[in-house]
């Protein structure tokens, strides 16, 4: 048999697209990328803004080399280990009171699974067991467990999996890009909570263990940001009825939008559990936390204790990771970074919306951004289905040297978009690159668009 015939890259999985090829990278420096053929690449959206500290960091490295010739493994449920200890005491003092304990699993989907678990086994064993109902928005992305694409809102999987788990309700995001014209942003917002108590009241208010939100949208809306009274409302809701507050802040936390949590930036809107991934590893090694009070975990502890665990929990290679990278987010005054270069990012986006026929819309917070393409900017009428315009813009992007993160949202339901969300530490001669390189490539998708008749 023909060697051809085994292995193969990752993507021969996916749904074959010989019209958009991926490149093969093979070195990544800084906020830069190489392929195999020795081009070099920009990346704009730090993976799937997965690589906040950038690439080949020097003293994540170190600290990697150094942690693997002393211990790789240990089994946290029958030992402990010292890197756990640290990165437990220094990412629950970052993220502050209510979140005195951490639960490290190896990636954003086993925490998302852990917090709704973690949620269960609280009701259960405080006695109310009827408590099995989840709430979470269409659309809306949470991970790839069966549990985690049973609160996703995406109909597209719904359809394979509905017979096979029982998905969450859902209630409609505040997506204030297409709000009706005749509301504000923030009574938009308000009128989007009071979903959320009409499902409590539709599921039985004693049968809704939670909700479960991302504080900024990731690659299912494009980096959505609702207005903090949104927060407000929805932690107003969920404590008169009993109902837990998950924040999904795989992508948005970590110090991605500007503070190390989303919910510092609000007051009267903390959450009951918050879910961290992506920028916690930061690409460096597969790493997710699940943080929560000292209070819910020490009353589940005394009753019946969580006692689950996978393999790679709290993994001492992991942690030391973990370690590393909130140490270079701390010494390189990151957080700071991230407000002032987002903000200048920011503007230079709009800059370019102003110039453009077919960017819509700007929105997120710090350094998670997004661009939303339209095929008219007065009606925000969508670009034709059958364009796959993201697919479009992305490959033009990669001629022009610049690897960025798109997609269409519920299979363009909800629009299609482009994040833009570089690494933490980009300085602003980079910024500066990078919207050359992404003025570039508008410009040259509206030529394509213009000489097909789409604008």
């Amino acid at each position: 048999m023909d060697n051809a015939t085994f292995g193969g890259a990752q993507d021969l999985f996916y749904s074959p697209s010989p019209e958009f090829p991926r490149p093969t990278f093979i070195k990544g420096e800084g906020i830069y990328l190489w392929d195999i053929e020795g081009k070099k690449y920009l990346d704009a959206s730090s993976g799937p803004a997965t690589c906040n500290i950038g690439h080949s960091n020097p003293q994540v490295l170190k600290a990697m080399a150094e942690q693997a010739q002393q211990l790789c493994f240990s089994f946290a449920s029958t030992a402990r280990n010292l890197p756990n200890i640290e990165l437990s005491q220094r990412l629950t003092q970052l993220a502050g009171k209510g979140f005195e304990r951490a639960l490290f699993v190896s990636g954003g989907s086993l925490a998302v699974d852990m917090a709704i678990k973690f949620c269960r086994q609280y009701r259960y064993a405080t006695g109310e067991i009827k408590r099995t109902k989840l709430i979470s928005c269409q659309p809306s992305y949470h991970g790839m467990t069966l549990g985690c694409l049973a609160v996703s809102g995406d109909p597209a999987f719904d359809e394979i999996y509905s017979e096979m788990i029982t998905t969450s309700s859902k209630i409609e995001p505040v997506m204030s890009y297409r709000r009706p014209s005749d509301l504000s942003e923030n009574d938009y917002a308000i009128l989007c909570a009071k979903q959320l108590e009409q499902q409590i009241i539709s599921q039985g208010k004693d049968n809704v263990l939670a909700f479960i939100v991302e504080p900024v949208g990731g690659s299912s809306t494009g980096a959505i940001a609702p207005p903090e009274i949104y927060f407000q409302e929805v932690r107003n809701i969920c404590n008169k009825y009993g109902v837990f507050l998950i924040y999904d802040e795989v992508l948005s936390g970590s110090g991605r939008t500007g503070t190390f949590l989303t919910h510092h930036q609000w007051s009267d809107a903390t959450p009951d559990i918050v879910v961290l991934a992506k920028g916690l590893g930061a690409g460096y090694y597969p790493l997710g936390a699940m943080l929560t009070s000292a209070k819910l975990v020490e009353e589940l502890s005394s009753l019946t204790g969580f006692n689950y665990a996978h393999t790679y929990n709290a993994s001492p290679l992991a942690c030391a990771v973990g370690n590393a990278v909130l140490q270079e987010i701390s010494n390189n005054q990151l957080l700071e970074n991230t407000v002032t270069k987002g903000n200048y990012l920011r503007r230079q986006l709009i800059s370019l919306q102003q110039n453009s026929k077919i960017i819509g819309d700007v929105r997120g917070r710090g350094l998670l951004l997004a661009i939303e393409l339209v095929a008219n900017k007065q009606t925000k009428e969508q670009l034709p289905f059958e364009y796959q315009a993201t697919e479009q813009f992305k490959k033009l992007a990669l001629e022009n040297g610049l690897f960025i993160y798109g997609r269409r949202s519920n299979n363009g339901k909800y629009g299609e978009h482009v994040l833009v969300s570089p690494p933490l530490n980009i300085n602003q001669e980079e910024v500066d690159r990078l919207i050359e390189l992404l003025a570039l490539t508008i410009n040259k998708f509206e030529q394509q668009l213009s000489q097909l008749r789409l604008i």
